[in-house]
């Protein structure tokens, strides 16, 4: 089924159920079908918690529709593949709440995969959860203070890498003029007319320095996830 609320009737500026139209689908409701399709093309924006097994493949719809959305997906999708560019050309960032928080969503009676039960519900546990959105919003132009300055022996450099290590936002140098690896926690700080994203350890056919499907290396032991960026103010 799906649902059409089309005003309030009954001037108590509240959408009661009876003025909420209950219309049945000829099919099973997959945003992949044609049915499904229709409805997203009359839709100006969309907010929605997407399957996160096929987050990639829903993405790209609402791209190719030219939609705005606020969806929530799993942290570690900033690096997928199909995510990433999207990130990257700054068509695609992350909203104001869940900063990688692990949230409880209730699921349906019948659903087998499930971790507490409370008065009769089923809720599920999911770790790492933001908003991706393409809707602007005021963090967005605020810089991340920068209070720290660059010595070769705290910022090493990556052993395959032309950057630097930097294992906290918060200790981004104010002085680095060149590339630096920040964990991925950084864009939920990122203020695109402070620092540009250059590239990513994962996620990336080619990284910043042409190297392919590798990570970052410090002493020959491999990094966690890492963003490369550049401070555009120097």
């Amino acid at each position: 089924i799906f649902l059409e609320y089309t005003g309030d009737k009954n001037e108590n500026n509240v959408p009661d159920p009876n003025e909420i139209g209950i219309k049945e689908l000829k099919g099973d409701g997959d945003f992949r079908s044609a049915e499904c399709i229709e409805l997203l093309k009359e839709a100006d924006i969309v907010v929605t918690n997407p399957p996160f097994s096929l987050f990639r493949e829903y993405v790209a719809q609402l791209v190719k529709y030219e939609k705005k959305f606020l969806i929530i997906g799993a942290q570690n999708a900033i690096i997928y593949t199909d995510i990433f560019p999207l990130i990257k050309e700054d068509k695609l960032w992350l909203g104001l709440t869940m900063n990688s928080s692990n949230r409880w969503f209730q699921v349906p009676d019948d659903y087998g995969s499930y971790h507490k039960e409370e008065d009769g519900k089923k809720f599920a546990f999911v770790a790492g959860v933001v908003w991706y959105t393409n809707l602007t919003h005021s963090k967005r132009n605020e810089d991340i203070i920068l209070y720290k300055k660059y010595n070769a022996e705290e910022y090493p450099k990556y052993d395959n890498y032309d950057a630097i290590e930097v294992k906290k936002v918060k200790e981004i140098p104010m002085d680095y003029t060149g590339i630096m690896g920040v964990p991925i926690s950084f864009l939920h700080k990122f203020n695109p007319e402070q620092f540009e994203i250059a590239g990513s350890n994962r996620g990336t056919k080619q990284d910043v320095n042409g190297v392919y499907g590798r990570g970052s290396f410090l002493n020959g032991k491999e990094t966690f996830k890492r963003l490369f960026i550049k401070n555009k103010r120097l």
